[in-house]
């Protein structure tokens, strides 16, 4: 008779009464997870306070570490063993002070069958706002009810009232009302326009190249082959390794003319000597570096747009890669030749790079860039975190901001742009930004996104107005003030609407020269989108 060795079931704890739980995911980085940890702590405290005074006990899901410093889920096999640990009728509440990957808890919210919470802490010290709209992306992803909720300190009656809402009945639904579904598009020029080109990618086909997928854990940013096909659009999957070897081919007299023609262009660098916490004209010989082989790489396999996922592997090889990703988004840039030098590449046009692979992104940046593109428009265009905002005068203007790959006709120019050393948290190998105040004007704004097992699409309209120097340098001091940012004033759309629906923690942004023109590129985008089969929905005051 034979004998097998029968798996022991695991046999979690039965709830508590009036008990919830709370996990808290962080970073891969032990040296963000250090750094964040007393601003979690902050917000551990503040919303046990929350939910005790609402006559609830929290247990805390993990220990805290004292040997690593902190208590964070840092990896996805720490998160399934911790929601070994956690009934699974128990209410749940993520508590998010800090970027976070959201891989290290999917695997246990995907199959928890208590009422989960995401909460963060509305502050610009760390991404702990973008943490929590990568995660909430996810699960919509995914397809696992959720609430969110976000407050200073969670004493505000808004938040304390959400808090019993959810503590009470499992649910907490915000007021989504500026979102509509897109209505019959008139017969007009943009429409005709919108439709033509959707009939033209369809045909002829995109290929976005990816150079490894899955960016620190955002689950949300992975896009389906079987999704994005059918729009025309394909991928290139290329490897990060494979990129780190063209550029040990690119020689150092190449690198330097990059820099020349920054130079000209008037940009500025602010370098030094110490290559663990300044800028290094090393760090920069290597983005330099990136810049050429990605061009190289991107036309090797004819891509349309390329994305470098960085934060992995990457990361601990090469200085970042947002300097040479702001430059490929550019339509102005520094001259790069095929290897033989026979020929520019890409010239007089931007190759649009989507950062940290979020393919989300490279889907509207390449439906993006054809639209202004026949439109006579700059075609520069971007991603930004959804960082934080503030009320300024009668708006409350959004604090957009991302680690450095925005283009420089954004900020108004090269010679309004500089570059700065990234943060050693985030990463160790230095290299520089490309930094800036984002130029006041007209935006259009959009995110695609996977919700029910299908493509949607969010647009709307916003200005990005000019404040104030010193209230600029209060808001980069309150944030991360080596990286580009944008001030932003979105149409219709406040504060707790845009965060209870924005399905991800980028937004893309592109420019237009007037109101009125960013009007006819939105129905054009509208137009395309639609032609595509992707369902487009209006956020805001949208004029069609």
């Amino acid at each position: 008779m034979t004998s097998y060795t029968l798996p022991v079931p695991a046999n979690p704890p039965s709830v508590a009464p009036g008990t919830v739980y709370t996990v808290a995911s962080g970073d891969l980085r032990l040296s963000a997870n250090v750094t964040c940890w007393p601003t979690q702590q902050q917000l551990e405290a503040d919303l046990t306070a929350a939910v005790n005074a609402l006559g609830w006990k929290v247990e805390r899901g993990h220990r805290v570490d004292p040997g690593k410093g902190h208590g964070f889920i840092d990896s996805q096999r720490a998160g399934i063993e911790v929601f070994k640990q956690i009934p699974a009728d128990a209410p749940l509440i993520v508590v998010e002070a800090v970027w976070q990957y959201s891989h290290h808890v999917l695997a246990g919210l995907r199959s928890h069958r208590g009422p989960i919470l995401i909460v963060a802490n509305w502050s610009g010290e760390f991404p702990g706002l973008v943490g929590l709209l990568n995660l909430t992306a996810s699960l919509t992803k995914a397809g696992v009810p959720h609430s969110a909720l976000w407050s200073r300190d969670f004493t505000d009656e808004w938040a304390v009232g959400g808090l019993r809402t959810w503590l009470e009945t499992g649910q907490l639904r915000h007021d989504t009302s500026h979102v509509r579904d897109l209505p019959a598009l008139p017969d007009d020029p943009e429409v005709a326009l919108g439709r033509s080109l959707a009939g033209q990618l369809a045909t002829e086909k995109a290929i976005i190249g990816v150079f490894d997928e899955g960016c620190m854990g955002m689950y949300n940013a992975i896009f389906d082959d079987e999704l994005i096909n059918p729009l025309g659009i394909y991928k290139e999957r290329l490897s990060q390794s494979a990129l780190v070897a063209e550029m040990a081919r690119v020689s150092d007299d190449e690198a330097r003319a990059v820099r020349r023609w920054l130079d000209d262009a008037g940009m500025t660098f602010h370098v030094g000597a110490d290559e663990a916490s300044e800028l290094t004209e090393a760090q920069l010989l290597s983005q330099f570096k990136m810049y050429v082989a990605a061009l190289r790489i991107s036309d090797d396999y004819g891509l349309d747009a390329v994305g470098i996922q960085y934060q992995q592997g990457l990361k601990d090889v090469v200085p970042a890669s947002d300097l040479a990703e702001g430059l490929l988004n550019n339509v102005q840039r520094p001259p790069v030749l095929s290897r033989d030098g026979s020929r520019e590449l890409y010239p007089g046009a931007p190759l649009p790079h989507f950062n940290e692979v979020d393919e989300g992104v490279a889907v509207d940046s390449l439906v993006t860039n054809r639209i202004w593109t026949a439109m006579g428009l700059d075609p520069a265009t971007t991603l930004h975190d959804i960082r934080w905002g503030e009320r300024y005068g009668d708006d409350f203007v959004w604090v957009f901001e991302i680690s450095g790959s925005v283009p420089a006709s954004h900020n108004g120019g090269y010679d309004r742009s500089y570059s700065m050393r990234q943060p050693p948290m985030f990463f160790p190998l230095g290299g520089g930004t490309l930094s800036g105040v984002s130029k006041p004007g007209e935006i259009v704004w959009s995110r695609v996104f996977i919700m029910d097992g299908v493509l949607h699409v969010d647009l709307g309209r916003g200005t990005v107005v000019e404040l104030p120097a010193d209230e600029t340098q209060r808001r980069l001091d309150a944030t991360t003030p080596q990286w580009p940012i944008m001030h932003a004033v979105l149409h219709g759309v406040d504060r707790d609407q845009l965060m209870a629906r924005h399905k991800a923690n980028h937004v893309n942004v592109a420019y237009a020269p007037d109101a009125a023109t960013a009007d006819k590129a939105l129905r054009v985008k509208a137009a395309m989108f639609a032609e595509l089969g992707v369902r487009v929905h209006l956020c805001g005051e949208v004029n069609l």
